[in-house]
């Protein structure tokens, strides 16, 4: 089917604020911390090992939903997804004790990992090649302008009406939102959805098998394992940092985690828009992923200075440097997914890789947690994080030291008029 382009422009509008309930729901635990600790009396080490379980849930269930979003295709997937993880987001209003958040947290862990497969498939599958970096850019600029928004006002609701309140609120807004995107689709098939005769079923099938022992897929799964563990290390424990290093709590840690998310939000769009503009202009598939991917490794290195300096102002620019170029990172970490992989494989290759990426944001968790209550501070985990994307690059070089593009031509037609 060909798009209209006002068409596609929706559905790419719906598919990026997908995105950014998707990681509000999430972020709404970590801004809320130091009230909901306070309220339910938890240690570091119990937030620690809450974040541990959302990962580790969401861990298992991208064994699944990369299947399931190849099957359902964009159409179901999204506005499913989008359902599951805003009900269970809701569920955290009605928590009572330690368990039941964990509960809270393995339910949202598991529905949220919808998100990304479907996420990336869409965006694969309605942009053409030579667009799909400025895609994924713009997703995760809206991302990052969730998290930004999420500090500024998750506090003001809390304090307004209790945070029991903000995971009411949020989670609502997903339900409107699977609403909304029934009525957008209606009537569209997108290319690469399901698999409607016997010969694409038995070909999803031998994908599915094949994909682990593809080069690729550990290409991808080791990246997103290393590069992943700082971006949670950041989401979930950037809070506490400001508040052991400045003493910030409630509204006053809204300014520096603004700040450090406006850059994850510069750094997508950039990167975004310069590795499409290179790739238009004739420069290779292979030299622009590879360059961005390296350049944003480089510029993740300074984070351990971040713990070491006195200044607020230079600790919280470190950060947001780091947060750019994380983001960066992952634009074109997302875009070489599309690049290399089929329509039919993206799902399930998206989900494996998220499925390594949530390991090690896992992990990350339970360490932070770990290292913080032994004493030892933030500089051991900010050591890790800035040297992550490095060895990420290295990873993927060593495995695909050339790209097999595979996917570079997928997208579905639009018409201009």
């Amino acid at each position: 089917m060909t798009l209209s382009l006002a068409r596609r422009n929706l559905i790419f509008a719906l598919a990026i604020t997908a995105t950014l309930l998707n990681l509000v729901d999430r972020q709404i635990i970590a801004v809320l911390k130091p009230d909901i600790a306070a309220d339910m009396g938890w240690s570091d080490n119990d937030y620690g090992t809450l974040a541990a379980w959302f990962q580790g849930s969401a861990a298992v269930a991208f064994l699944f939903t990369g299947f399931a979003v190849d099957k359902l295709g964009v159409k179901w997937a999204n506005p499913i997804g989008v359902a599951l993880w805003s009900l269970a987001a809701m569920a955290h209003a009605f928590a009572r004790g330690f368990n039941s958040f964990v509960f809270c947290r393995i339910a949202l862990g598991a529905t949220e990992a919808m998100g990304t497969p479907a996420a990336i498939k869409t965006i694969a599958v309605i942009f053409p090649p030579t667009m799909r970096s400025f895609g994924y850019g713009l997703v995760n600029t809206v991302g990052s302008l969730g998290a930004i928004a999420t500090p500024l006002l998750i506090p003001t609701v809390a304090l307004l009406w209790g945070w029991r309140a903000a995971f009411l609120i949020g989670g609502g807004l997903g339900l409107v939102w699977a609403g909304a995107w029934l009525l957008a689709v209606k009537g569209v098939h997108f290319a690469g959805d399901g698999a409607s005769t016997r010969s694409e079923a038995s070909a999803a099938g031998t994908i599915g098998r094949s994909i682990f022992v593809e080069r690729r897929t550990w290409a991808i799964a080791i990246a997103k394992f290393l590069s992943d563990a700082t971006w949670w290390l950041m989401l979930f424990w950037m809070p506490d940092f400001f508040h052991r290093s400045f003493g910030l709590t409630g509204i006053a840690l809204g300014t520096p985690l603004a700040i450090a998310y406006t850059c994850s939000a510069i750094g997508s769009l950039i990167a975004g828009t310069v590795a499409s503009r290179l790739i238009r202009q004739g420069y290779s598939v292979e030299k622009v992923r590879k360059g961005s991917l390296l350049a944003a490794a480089l510029l993740a290195l300074p984070l351990p200075f971040a713990d070491t300096v006195h200044s607020y102002a230079l600790a919280v620019a470190l950060i947001g440097l780091v947060m750019a170029a994380h983001q960066a990172f992952s634009v074109n970490l997302f875009a070489l997914i599309a690049d290399v992989s089929r329509p039919e494989k993206i799902g399930r290759v998206t989900s494996f890789g998220a499925f390594s990426g949530n390991i090690g944001g896992m992990v990350i968790a339970k360490v932070a947690g770990l290292t913080l209550a032994a004493g030892l501070g933030y500089l051991p985990l900010f050591l890790f994080a800035g040297g992550s994307y490095l060895l990420a690059v290295i990873a993927i070089q060593i495995l695909l030291p050339r790209l097999p593009l595979d996917g570079m031509g997928t997208a579905m037609p639009v018409a201009p008029h």
